[in-house]
């Protein structure tokens, strides 16, 4: 009994004692028991795998770039834009037959010249020419011997007396050819003007190498000004007045490429029927051309022949000449695009340039048909260009004025006589649409020069003013077509830029180096030909098919495509977050109070 009164009496001892810690116990600042970390690891779980998520996604949508060098396209626009290609061009002056000047005073008479050409270019450097850096040398070759001012880089090498034995009074085609087999020797490109001091008489030759001479008697000032004139005028400007082709004006596609599409044009073949041998003008008249200029573009030839392919345009008839007059105020009129199907090259779809020669045969109630020129006249070719286009020729058949052929008409070929004759035309044209003009004299402030013609269409110096001026032209456009590839592309973060891009860019920046590097040894044709390959691989980087693609969204878009998914449920663990992050605090900080209270009632 006396330890049940015992234990009776100390729980009614401490039960007073629990009861004031039970009043003291504030349920709503303190708690016992230490709060779980459960629903905060995972509220932070939940959160966490949401960020590792975001990099995945993140990569998932990532759009691939391959690396350009955008400081080198910067560099290349900036040099081209600043600096005009120059090309370095060498210039001498043969003088035969006149009195022996010392090397001192034929260093002053170059120094003429070269100044009087200074004054005939452009102040300004043109990009193409080598108006600003030329030299000049002059030669004197008479009997005492052979007098040179100086030596020049590149210069072309002869045996003394070997141009005075030439005979200027021959034809002009053998002067010529002597004159290359004497000239012709050269480390480099220079051009050579011959003077003889002739008799009586004027008469200047153009040939068709690199050189040219002038034949007659006049003064050393007078020798000077018609020498510096056939530097400029005609072997640095090509012979036009201009000296370059504007860009607008290239007949040369994007590629580098033409198409020489050659077509027969049946007007009515109810009235006759003709057809050609373009085989032979393809073989015999047009291969030397395609490899002559071989440097400047990439040309492949075609033909076909058409039937029913009436013009648009009306002519009237002529009683004095006989004959159906269309004017040149016609001629906007007279290409009939909906009957001339002519662009059935499969090249016509690409960046190729196609260049048209139509051989348009009239039916019989329009032949002869002759086009009158402005002057009143009759044209020579019967024939007009339209730049960019291509050429038309109207030929009339020899049974013109006779009555046409009934019933079935029979097929008739073109003579190889007038397939000739059509060719030299067309050649013409081809030279008027690449800037050259097709006049076999060049008239100029001083007097006339004959200039003779190759076979190949173009001769040597034409050649090298062409790809100088293609040099320059496509070094531009390809500058400028990379520059705009490199704002268009770090102005559109999510562009698709393949690593064929890239390639395409960085060989493109090796060509232009090169085509550059070739310009300033004086290298034309290699410089042309590494220019178009540069023009042709910044046109492929820039119209590639997968920078067509959809993807072209910016960051924005791609935020407001995907946060209506992802927002809200984000918005929704973060919130979760850190709402138990606050209870786990508010609950500790319960906790620490309590068991602080604990000690200082135990203490």
């Amino acid at each position: 009994m006396a330890e049940i009164s015992e234990s009776s009496n100390s729980s009614k001892i401490s039960s007073p004692k629990a009861e004031q810690e039970e009043d003291d116990f504030d349920s709503n600042t303190m708690r016992r028991t230490k709060p779980g970390l459960k629903r905060l690891a995972l509220a932070f779980s939940v959160l966490f795998s949401f960020l590792l998520g975001f990099p995945l996604l993140w990569k998932s949508i990532e759009i691939y770039r391959a690396p350009l060098s955008f400081k080198d396209v910067d560099l290349l626009f900036e040099r081209i834009k600043s600096n005009p290609l120059q090309f370095p061009c060498n210039f001498r002056a043969i003088f035969v037959g006149f009195d022996s000047k010392t090397s001192e005073e034929l260093s002053r008479l170059g120094y003429s010249i070269s100044n009087r050409m200074t004054g005939l270019a452009s102040k300004t450097p043109q990009c193409g020419t080598c108006s600003g850096n030329f030299s000049v040398s002059v030669m004197i070759d008479s009997n005492s011997g052979c007098v040179e001012s100086r030596h020049t880089p590149n210069a072309c090498s002869h045996q003394c007396g070997e141009i005075r034995s030439v005979d200027f009074g021959a034809n002009d085609d053998t002067v010529d050819d002597k004159l290359e087999s004497a000239l012709g020797d050269c480390s480099g490109k220079s051009y050579t003007v011959v003077v003889v001091n002739g008799d009586t008489g004027y008469k200047a030759v153009i040939g068709k190498y690199r050189h040219a001479w002038i034949v007659g008697r006049f003064s050393e000032e007078e020798a000077v000004l018609k020498i510096s004139e056939i530097f400029v005028e005609v072997f640095m400007k090509g012979g036009n007045e201009e000296g370059a082709i504007h860009g607008e004006f290239m007949p040369v596609g994007a590629d580098g490429r033409i198409v020489l599409s050659y077509n027969l044009l049946n007007a009515n073949p109810q009235d006759w029927i003709y057809d050609w041998d373009f085989d032979r003008i393809d073989e015999d008249m047009l291969s030397p051309v395609v490899e002559a200029l071989r440097n400047v573009a990439n040309i492949s030839v075609e033909s076909q022949v058409l039937y029913h392919t009436p013009k648009s345009s009306y002519s009237h008839w002529d009683d004095e000449r006989g004959a159906h007059i269309f004017s040149v105020g016609d001629l906007p009129f007279f290409v009939n695009s909906n009957e001339w199907h002519l662009d059935t090259s499969i090249a016509a779809g690409g960046r190729s340039k196609i260049l048209h020669f139509v051989v348009y045969i009239p039916s019989a109630k329009e032949c002869p048909l002759l086009l009158q020129l402005p002057d009143g006249e009759i044209s020579k070719t019967n024939g007009f260009i339209s730049p960019m286009w291509g050429g038309v020729i109207v030929w009339n058949p020899p049974k013109c004025l006779r009555e046409p052929e009934s019933g079935h008409p029979a097929k008739h070929k073109i003579s190889s006589h007038d397939l000739q004759m059509i060719n030299e035309v067309f050649m013409g044209q081809l030279r008027q649409l690449f800037g050259l003009t097709s006049d076999s004299l060049f008239l100029g402030r001083l007097g006339k020069a004959i200039q003779l013609t190759s076979d190949k269409g173009f001769t040597e110096w034409e050649l090298d003013v062409l790809s100088r001026q293609h040099a320059c032209f496509n070094l531009h456009s390809c500058a400028t077509t990379l520059g705009s590839l490199s704002r268009l592309v770090q102005s559109l973060p999510r562009m698709i830029i393949m690593d064929e891009i890239g390639k395409q860019v960085d060989f493109s920046l090796e060509a232009a180096k090169q085509a550059e590097n070739d310009a300033s040894l004086g290298i034309f044709d290699s410089s042309a030909d590494s220019s178009r390959q540069a023009r042709s691989l910044a046109e492929d980087a820039f119209f590639h098919p997968s920078i067509m693609s959809v993807s072209y969204y910016s960051f924005e878009h791609c935020f407001a495509v995907y946060s209506p998914f992802f927002l809200p449920v984000s918005l929704h663990v973060i919130l979760a977050a850190l709402k138990e992050w606050k209870r786990y605090k508010q609950e500790k900080t319960k906790y620490l109070t309590w068991k602080a209270k604990v000690d200082t009632a135990a203490s």
